[in-house]
């Protein structure tokens, strides 16, 4: 254990959830808090787009459960790691369908979507990704909204870069589902 960590006071994933209550945000990454700011309306608009996407190709077949930031997914046990995607798919293999729990999930996603915050350089985009993958996640598409561009990443393959004019596609994970990435970068009235 480093010193630094030593004289920090870690933190559970119920002491996140107090926090949570109490208005502050943040994720818990080996015990060490670290607060999660907003990331602007774009991102916003961006995740709401293709979540909505997500949910009326996933809902009606019934295959699973998405979710958005707020959910949180516990990672890791003491110490405690709970990381916040900005939409995240889990299949009803993994949870079924209509299960409401009160805290955190603790079932990996089968696919995790981050969208790149005016603040994060593209480094710390990829290593997030890797970090989904080291848990078992199976599919990360980051995307990129100042290049209106995406990455596609995968257990089973190499990273896959996606210019404006193509389409996130759901691979094995969610087969059949497609989305031009120029509908989610989409201004009202386009």
């Amino acid at each position: 254990m480093t010193e630094a960590r030593a004289e920090t006071a870690l933190l559970t994933a119920a002491d996140l959830l107090r926090l949570d209550g109490s208005g502050v945000r943040g994720e818990l990454i080996e015990g060490v808090f670290c607060e999660t700011m907003s990331a602007g309306q774009m991102h916003g608009a961006i995740v709401m787009r293709l979540g909505a996407r997500l949910v009326d190709f996933v809902a009606p077949a019934g295959l699973g459960t998405v979710v958005g930031s707020d959910s949180g997914v516990l990672l890791e046990r003491d110490p405690d790691t709970v990381r916040e995607p900005d939409i995240a798919f889990t299949s009803a293999r993994r949870l079924a369908v209509g299960q409401e729990l009160a805290g955190y999930a603790e079932v990996v996603p089968d696919l995790v979507v981050e969208v790149a915050s005016p603040s994060e350089r593209r480094g710390e985009t990829h290593d997030k990704a890797r970090m989904w993958l080291s848990f078992d996640v199976r599919l990360v598409w980051v995307i990129y909204p100042e290049s209106r561009s995406a990455r596609v990443h995968r257990l089973d393959g190499p990273v896959e870069l996606l210019a404006p004019e193509a389409s996130l596609d759901g691979h094995d994970v969610l087969p059949g589902f497609s989305c031009p990435l120029a509908q989610i970068f989409a201004e009202p009235g386009d």
